[in-house]
Order: C-alpha cells, then sequence, then structure tokens
C-alpha cells in the first residue's frame, strides 16, 4: 500500500512558508527509485528570513518567553514533543523507512529513541534551574562567586540522512532544552520526517521562531547559514570533508562548532570468543543501518588462529541477512540512501579487488531484486593497510578484513586511521578488554558488542571524527554559555589606590 508524503513548506517562525524561490527537490524511494514526492529548496534568503525569527524568538519579552524562562517551562513543551512523536511513531517510521531505506523495524526503533531523547533533555532542562548561581568557593571572603547557565543563542543545526529525525533531535532536543533558538538544516536526501517534526512543534504550540527548520542543499542552505554573522554556533553531523568547509566557514567569525564525522572503526576479535556470538555482533557493527553509519565497525581484525573458521562463520550469518523492501517484514538490509552513494559503493569494491584484495562474499546486487539501491553485505579479505579499502569510509554494507597475531599488533592495526570515532573489541578476558579499550584512540569504544547507543552516554569522535560531545549532559552543555558573576561584599573601601585628600 502507498504511503502518501505530506507535501510540506519550509517552516519559519512558527508558520509554514514557501521558499523564497520556489523551488522544490524530488524525494525518491530508495528502493524502487519511484519519485514519491517533494520537498522545498531554501536558499540563503530563507535562511535570513529564519535567523530573523530565530534572533526575535529569543529577545521577546526580553528572553522571558523563552531564553530565560525557566528549564521547567521549557520541558514542558519538550515532553509535548515528545508524546505527540510516539503518537504518531508508526507513520514517522513508515516515512523514515521509504524516505531513506532503513529497515522498518530500525526505523521505528529510531522513533521510540526520538521521543526519549525530548524526555531525557525535558529532565536536563528542568535540572538546569537548580544549578543557576551555583556558587563558586574563593580564596578571599571580601567576594563571593556564582555561575549562570545562559543559552549560546542562535544555533544552526546542520544533520545528516542516516538517521533523519534522530540526528536531528540529538541536536534540537539540548538546543531547546539549554533556551538555544535553532535553524535545522536536514539532509536534502531525507528530509520528510524532519518536516513532520515541524508540524509537531506547531502542534504543541512551541513558540514561533524558536525552531526553524529549512530543507535544502548544502550549498544553497547549509553554507549560508554556516557563515552567517548572526548565527552564534554551528553543529554539524557529516562528513570529515563537509565539516572542514563549515570550520573555514566559522572561522572569520571565531563562531564555534561542534562536529560528528566520518569514521572508520575496528572491531577487535580475539582467539577466545564465542565465535557465533563475535559474528552476529561484527555483521551488526558493520551492515546495521545498510552500513551506512559513521560509526560502523567497518574493520575486522581477527585473530590469525580463529580467522578461517570466524570468516566461515560469519559468511554463514550474512548470508541470513534478509535483503528487502524496508517495509517488508524481516528486512534487515534495505538499500543505500541515492544513486550516487550506490555508485560510490560499488567503486569501493571495483577499487579493492582492482588492488589485489579478494571479495569473500557479496560484493554485487542481490539476484532478486531488480530495481533499488540494494547492495549485498560484502566482506573483503587480503587487505594490506595501503588499500584505499582499509582506510577510506565507504558509508556502505561493506567489511574489510586483516589478522593479527600479538595483543600489540591488533591495536597498531586499529589505530592505523586518521579517524577516531568508535572501536570495538570482543574476548573473555575482561582485563584485556580493559587495556585496549584504553589504547584505542576513539571517543566511543564497545567490549563484546558493537554500536549500542544510549540518550545518557556521550557520543563523538577524535581525530578527523571531529570534536564535541553529543547526548548525555554533554550534549546539553553544547548550547550553554557559562557566565562568572562576582560581587564585592566587604563594607571597607577596596583601598588599593591612596584616598583623595579630603578638603
Amino acid at each position: 500500500m502507498a504511503i502518501p508524503i505530506p507535501s510540506r513548506q519550509l517552516f519559519i517562525d512558527g508558520e509554514w512558508r514557501e521558499p523564497t524561490l520556489k523551488k522544490r527537490i524530488p524525494i525518491i524511494n530508495p528502493s524502487t527509485e519511484e519519485i514519491i514526492g517533494n520537498i522545498p529548496a531554501a536558499t540563503a534568503e530563507d535562511v535570513e528570513l529564519a535567523v530573523d525569527a530565530a534572533r526575535k524568538a529569543l529577545a521577546r519579552n526580553k528572553g522571558r518567553d523563552w531564553a530565560f524562562a525557566s528549564g521547567a517551562v521549557r520541558a514542558k513543551y519538550l515532553r509535548a514533543i515528545a508524546a505527540k512523536i510516539t503518537d504518531r511513531k508508526s507513520e514517522l517510521a513508515k516515512l523514515e523507512a521509504i524516505d531513506c531505506g532503513k529497515p522498518l523495524d530500525e526505523a521505528a526503533w529510531d522513533i521510540d529513541d526520538v521521543a526519549g531523547c525530548f524526555d531525557y533533555y525535558a529532565d536536563l532542562a528542568e535540572g538546569l534551574d537548580a544549578k543557576q548561581k551555583a556558587p563558586v568557593s574563593l580564596p578571599m571572603e571580601t567576594f563571593k562567586c556564582h555561575v549562570l547557565m545562559e543559552p549560546i543563542g542562535v544555533v544552526g543545526l546542520i544533520t545528516p540522512w542516516n538517521y533523519p529525525l534522530l540526528m536531528a533531535t540529538w541536536k534540537v532536543a539540548p538546543a531547546l532544552a539549554a533556551g538555544c533558538a535553532a535553524i535545522l538544516k536536514p539532509s536534502e536526501l531525507a528530509s520528510v520526517t524532519c518536516l513532520e517534526l515541524a508540524e509537531v512543534c506547531r502542534e504543541v504550540g512551541l513558540p514561533p521562531g524558536v525552531l526553524n527548520i529549512l530543507t535544502g542543499f548544502g550549498h544553497e542552505a547549509g553554507a549560508p547559514l554556516a557563515s552567517h554573522p548572526h548565527v552564534d554556533k554551528i553543529a554539524f553531523t557529516g562528513s570529515t570533508i563537509t565539516g572542514s568547509k563549515i570550520m573555514t566557514a566559522a572561522a572569520p567569525l571565531v563562531k564555534p562548532v561542534s562536529l560528528e564525522l566520518g569514521g572508520k572503526s575496528p572491531i577487535i576479535i580475539f582467539d577466545d570468543v564465542d565465535l557465533d556470538k563475535a559474528a552476529e555482533w561484527t555483521a551488526f557493527g558493520c551492515f546495521w543501518t545498510n552500513g551506512q553509519i559513521c560509526s560502523a565497525t567497518s574493520r575486522l581484525i581477527v585473530h590469525e588462529s580463529i580467522a578461517a573458521e570466524f570468516l566461515d562463520r560469519l559468511v554463514k550469518w550474512i548470508k541470513n541477512i534478509k535483503v528487502s523492501d524496508p517495509l517488508e517484514e524481516g528486512c534487515r538490509l534495505g538499500p543505500v540512501v541515492s544513486g550516487s552513494q550506490y555508485d560510490k559503493v560499488f567503486k569501493f569494491i571495483a577499487t579493492a579487488k582492482s588492488e589485489g584484495a579478494t571479495i569473500a562474499c557479496g560484493g554485487d546486487r542481490p539476484e532478486h531484486l531488480k530495481k533499488g539501491f540494494f547492495i549485498q553485505p560484502t566482506v573483503i579479505t587480503d587487505v594490506t593497510t595501503s588499500m584505499q579499502i582499509w582506510r577510506e569510509e565507504v558509508f556502505g554494507p561493506v567489511l574489510c578484513v586483516k589478522t593479527f597475531s600479538s595483543e600489540d599488533e591488533a591495536i597498531e592495526l586499529a589505530n592505523d586511521t586518521r579517524y577516531g570515532l568508535g572501536g570495538a573489541v570482543i574476548s573473555n578476558d575482561l582485563e584485556r578488554c580493559d587495556r585496549v579499550s584504553k589504547a584505542l584512540q576513539a571517543g566511543i569504544v564497545w567490549i563484546n558488542c558493537s554500536q549500542p547507543c544510549f540518550t545518557q552516554a556521550p557520543w563523538g569522535g577524535n581525530k578527523r571524527s571531529g570534536f564535541g560531545r553529543e547526548l548525555g549532559e554533554w550534549g546539553l552543555n553544547n548550547y550553554l554559555s557559562v557566565k562568572q558573576v562576582t560581587r564585592y561584599v566587604s563594607d571597607e573601601p577596596w583601598g588599593w589606590y591612596q584616598s583623595p585628600s579630603k578638603l
């Protein structure tokens, strides 16, 4: 049964507004390659309108309506948004599945996480009230000091297509909890559910201008947002190349940025593991979300003594993965998001073969799927550390493999990357897991698993995977400015200068 795509405009100042240049972008279902709707294409003119609306929202009633309202007031809106998201879970999950190709079961899980994230930051917004005027201990009794936690201002939020609504929420929820006004620019490849978030905000009565949502291309909407002089911060999730451009745009204004960028994360399998458990986590760590995860553990580093047996077991698990239309029951791998992404992934596979690697399984499109951007889950062996497939992020269902003989060699291979987002270690020796966890140059380490993510725990990377942390209290701190307030409390003059003589 066809799922209708709601026809939406841009969401600016609490209202639907046609884009200034009246341009729209087609929505292509990656499972069928059919055009199923369209989204508005914002340009610099629309960015100006959204920034103006956001600044007015912060200044309204001298800030008392939002920026300097109590955290409890903002929490009320965040909880109302969470409840509406929950009510619309089934519809939103289906929209997400046909928009970006995510298996329906995954999309439903994501929508649960969206609601949970808004609820979590509602709690943290309330907690901010108790932290205001927190005293600072000083060495001089003649002074008293406290700290104010204030919203950083108008924030630009630029988000990706692999978790369209969830990764938008990772930024929107803490930004609103902090008292910021936000302008969200989701990826043009998957914006449908973000526009539905706008409708949810309208329905719950979120004050106008507090959240504005501009869909459109990066160069037409994202770039002018990043460089706008009245946007106080940019938070971006996406490619390292685009992250570098955003830093460049922000630099002349000394504008703070937080970046969650690419990855080429390792998963290390030691020789004392249960092969089936390790095989399932290895598959999940790379092929979850159709392999399109910045934190995907797409470099398998396996002990040489079990490598042949483990790979044999892993291939059996992978061949059991159901590749199908995302709406089909039991789907565990859908299409990649677009034709260009499809071509890019196959180019990686072709290059690996030309460089001497071996395709152990997959490497082609599934025979039973004649349309759509489907790629078989693929394992590549006989890989060297100089190969493209070892060094560059594929962002598709492709796993490359190397073996090791010692713990030190495993760590060296794991850290042999310019990225540093995630890493996993699978072993029954927990002391060894702790050693490896400390040695991995990554912002996130998983022990005996891969890819679990919780709203309460920090998320972010090192090296070219970016900086700053999302989620947990760290996510809220991204959008807060800390102000020191110090008062002289003595009745005595300061006494540093000699008093003028009295006539």
